[in-house]
């Protein structure tokens, strides 16, 4: 059964209740966050690989305010919120998309208590926000290694030399 886009981007406000339903129905949660803001290849392996440790890939996104809070370049984020809301929803790997404005997704993880936590293999397992709260749960803390020679500075670099270049 095919699922639109939109269905896939949940309303922060249900969060409770989506992690809920998802753990009466026996399902395994997986969550990883990020901002996301130029999907690539290396971003398209990772989520792959996230959502094959468990049932459903939850992933919590920060909203412009938050990418704008995170020491990102002045022109982050290049795409707004909702525009990378869909273009992740679109994945068929992943199972939901949650907006999330603090600096950190931790009450966001509080919320939906997934069974296994994953973030990039550039953070220590213990140094990863959520991890008390889910191996308190005894869930899993996982790291999945990045795919050499892909990031959104990069990528944002390129464009902006190619700019340079052209002007």
């Amino acid at each position: 059964m095919k699922t639109r886009i939109s269905d896939k981007i949940i309303p922060r406000e249900e969060a409770v209740a989506f992690g809920a339903r998802l753990h009466t129905s026996g399902q395994r949660i997986v969550f990883t966050n990020g901002c996301f803001d130029l999907l690539h290849p290396g971003h398209v392996r990772y989520l792959e690989e996230a959502s094959l440790l468990g049932d459903v890939l939850v992933i919590g996104l920060n909203t412009d305010h938050s990418v704008r809070s995170l020491d990102k370049s002045p022109s982050r984020p290049i795409q707004d919120e909702q525009a990378r809301a869909q273009v992740l929803a679109a994945l068929a790997s992943v199972g939901a998309v949650v907006l999330f404005d603090e600096p950190t997704p931790l009450e966001l993880i509080r919320e939906i208590g997934p069974d296994v936590l994953v973030k990039g293999a550039d953070y220590r397992p213990e140094d990863i926000v959520g991890y008390d709260l889910v191996t308190a749960r005894g869930g899993k803390i996982l790291t999945i290694p990045f795919v050499p020679g892909y990031s959104t500075t990069s990528i944002e670099q390129k464009i902006l030399k190619a700019h340079q270049g052209g002007a």
